[in-house]
């Protein structure tokens, strides 16, 4: 395989994938890590992927700005509707449980498969609240406070005092990005420091994420890998990159 065709798979995997790594793709192509690095070097000046510690990432990944909720909404439905399966699954059955949902597409797909054991749900989502308050068997807290239109998630002081004052027994929460230098990270430092008082009140934390998200580092991190459970994502993220995890003391669970 020339040079040339072989760069042009490289982008079309860590745009499948989210993130390629130098030592996954030497073994794919049967060459030396040296010459995957001259690759991703070349691709890198040609503005086709950012560098990243290990590997490469799309050029989107590494950004500031964040889709709408609307966009996110049809990205990766059946991915999601796994991933949220695979959540439920780990939920604990016992009587009174409390659960907190973080805004979000793949947490919002959990609505309709919570278990009757599940008594209270706390979300700083609005759309979520508004999906679950129909239901007559839940007790439903909306965390008040600012609502950022791109996400439909209450954030500020309100948010943050009132998740202060909370115990819940397990949260699930959505991520703009996961890798293994960066941990778990989002752009809107409001959404952060929500998100990081979810991880502090919870008894057990999950991240719910798809593959792609695999890789990107956003501006604020919320949470390191021992700060959570489990991260909770679909078969796309390869064997080598859940073993970076498992040696990070991260468990990862596949949908």
């Amino acid at each position: 395989m020339y040079a040339e065709e072989r760069q042009h798979e490289i982008v079309t995997l860590a745009r499948n994938l989210g993130r390629v790594s130098v030592t996954e793709l030497a073994t794919r192509y049967s060459v030396t890590s040296e010459t995957i690095r001259r690759d991703l070097d070349a691709l890198s000046t040609r503005g086709l992927l950012s560098r990243v510690h290990g590997g490469a990432v799309p050029v989107d990944k590494l950004r500031l700005t964040e889709a709408s909720l609307h966009d996110r909404q049809v990205t990766s439905p059946e991915r999601k509707l796994a991933i949220a399966e695979r959540a439920v699954a780990l939920l604990p059955e016992r009587a009174e449980l409390t659960v907190l949902l973080d805004a979000g597409t793949t947490t919002a797909r959990l609505c309709p498969l919570l278990p009757p054991w599940v008594s209270m749900v706390v979300t700083n989502s609005v759309p979520i609240a508004g999906e679950l308050a129909e239901r007559e068997d839940l007790n439903v807290l909306l965390l008040g406070g600012q609502v950022r239109g791109i996400t439909q998630a209450t954030v500020g002081t309100e948010a943050y005092a009132a998740l202060e004052r909370l115990r819940v027994d397990v949260a699930f929460i959505g991520t703009n990005g996961f890798s293994v230098d960066h941990g778990f990270s989002t752009p809107d430092p409001n959404e952060a420091a929500i998100k990081r008082a979810m991880v502090a009140t919870a008894r057990h934390v999950y991240v719910l994420a798809d593959a792609t998200k695999f890789g990107a580092d956003y501006l604020v991190q919320f949470a390191g890998l021992g700060d959570v459970d489990a991260l909770i994502t679909d078969s796309r993220l390869e064997e080598a990159s859940r073993a970076a995890f498992a040696q990070a003391d991260l468990h990862v669970e596949v949908a």
